[in-house]
């Protein structure tokens, strides 16, 4: 192989397992957007997107030596949406800036409506049953356990809703995220994606921290709100 096929190619081994250090670069790209969208920087996105790519070429088994593994193409599949809802929150986020001191957060915190809650619930459902249905006519190139479809489908679907709901500043957006880890830290560790798992399980610690982070900024929000009406019609 030549320089650049090593490069795309380094792995280390861990307990008998040979992991691409792409896998590990891009998870810790992915850790560290997260931390970004806990405090509403707009760099977040960006640095999102790099480890998504990183991720689409281990989960869809792209390399040199094919040290990527089983195909995985729901959670190769969601790097691609992450990078077009990415994409789309990037934009949001960059014109809310506008206009704001440098430093300010890009978004404020708030809960999404009934009615929006409603249609992300809605999206999430039917999306699901759509997906593992496509997925099991599609394949996936190997025999996988019955359950795979479902819980592939589950994580596909709710990263991207999760990103969306973060683009739009709702609060629900860091459950949703704790919804996906249920299901995707399994996942991973049963087929042996250790990595990936390790840091879904930290991620989903620090989801917790970023949705109580969130929670205490909204809530500040509208008791800054409800003094400022009470000033008025006072």
């Amino acid at each position: 192989m030549n320089f650049f096929e090593r490069l795309y190619d380094a792995s280390i081994t861990i307990g008998g397992h040979g992991i691409t250090w792409r896998e590990i670069i891009g998870n810790l790209f992915g850790l560290a957007s997260a931390i970004g969208g806990m405090r509403r920087r707009v760099w977040a996105w960006p640095v999102g997107i790099i480890g998504n790519a990183l991720l689409f070429t281990v989960f869809f088994a792209l390399g040199f030596t094919a040290h990527g593994g089983q195909v995985m193409f729901g959670q190769a599949g969601r790097q691609v949406f992450f990078i077009l809802t990415s994409i789309y929150g990037w934009w949001v986020w960059q014109g809310n800036k506008a206009g704001r001191r440098r430093d300010a957060p890009a978004v404020q915190p708030h809960w999404a409506s009934m009615k929006q809650r409603l249609a992300l619930g809605g999206f999430w459902v039917v999306a699901v049953i759509f997906v593992q249905w496509v997925t099991r006519m599609i394949g996936v190139g190997w025999t996988p356990p019955s359950w795979y479809y479902w819980a592939d489908a589950w994580i596909f679907v709710g990263s991207i809703v999760a990103t969306f709901a973060m683009a739009r500043g709702w609060n629900e957006f860091w459950l949703a995220w704790i919804a996906v880890d249920l299901v995707g830290v399994p996942e991973l560790l049963h087929f042996e994606y250790y990595p990936s798992a390790v840091l879904y399980a930290i991620y989903a610690a620090f989801v917790i921290w970023g949705f109580v982070v969130w929670l205490r900024v909204s809530r500040n929000s509208a008791r800054g709100a409800d003094r400022s009406e009470e000033l008025v019609t006072s």
